[in-house]
C-alpha cells in the first residue's frame, strides 16, 4: 500500500463516511490538533522521568486516537465502520492519576511557569496543545454534533498534563519556575 494517494492534491480530504471536505475545515483542524497532541504525549512517554508512567501515557495516546476517529467521522453519515468508544471511566482514570500524583506534590500557592527542565517544558507544551484542541472542539460543537465526553476528556487531560509537569519537576528534583509579578 502506498502512503501517497494524490487524492488530497486539490486541498480536500475524506472523512470517515466518505464525505470530501477542505483540509482547512474546522473538523480537520480539530483532529489534526488532537494528532499533534498525541505526538507530544509520545514525546512525554519517551522521557526517562516518565518510565513509571509509560502505560498511562500509552493509554492516553490510545484515547486520543479514539477522539480523532470520532472527530474524523461525518456526523451526517451512517458509518458502517465501527468507531471505538470513549467512556466516562476514561475521564475518571485521568482524575485518579491526578489525585495519585498530587499526593507527593507541595500545595500549589503560585502560578507555575513552563520550564526548569526540558521534560517539564515538553509537558507544558502538551498542555497548551491540549487546551487548543479543546477550544477547537468546543467551536466545532457549535456547528456540528460532538460527544460531550470528547470535550470532558480533553479538559481533564489538560489538567492532568499540568499535574504531570509538576510531578516531573518533583521527580527530577528541579524547582518549579513560579511567576513573580512586578508590583
Amino acid at each position: 500500500m502506498k502512503i501517497y494517494t494524490k487524492t488530497g492534491d486539490k486541498g480536500l480530504t475524506s472523512l470517515i463516511g466518505g464525505t470530501r471536505v477542505p483540509k482547512s475545515s474546522l473538523r480537520i483542524d480539530c483532529y489534526g490538533t488532537v494528532d499533534e497532541l498525541n505526538s507530544y504525549i509520545g514525546l512525554l512517554r519517551d522521557q526517562e522521568v516518565n518510565a513509571p508512567r509509560r502505560d498511562i501515557l500509552k493509554e492516553i495516546q490510545d484515547r486520543l486516537f479514539t477522539i480523532g476517529a470520532h472527530l474524523a467521522t461525518d456526523p451526517d453519515k451512517d458509518v458502517r465502520q465501527r468507531i471505538p468508544d470513549l467512556h466516562a471511566t476514561d475521564v475518571a482514570l485521568l482524575e485518579t492519576e491526578m489525585d495519585r500524583l498530587n499526593e507527593v506534590l507541595a500545595p500549589l500557592r503560585e502560578f507555575v511557569l513552563p520550564g526548569g527542565h526540558p521534560a517539564v517544558s515538553f509537558g507544558h507544551v502538551a498542555r497548551c496543545v491540549c487546551r487548543r484542541a479543546e477550544r477547537l472542539v468546543i467551536h466545532l460543537r457549535e456547528e456540528s454534533p460532538v460527544e460531550d465526553l470528547v470535550v470532558m476528556y480533553l479538559n481533564r487531560l489538560s489538567d492532568y498534563l499540568f499535574v504531570l509537569s509538576r510531578a516531573m519537576a518533583h521527580d527530577l528534583g528541579v524547582a518549579e519556575v513560579t511567576w513573580k509579578p512586578r508590583v
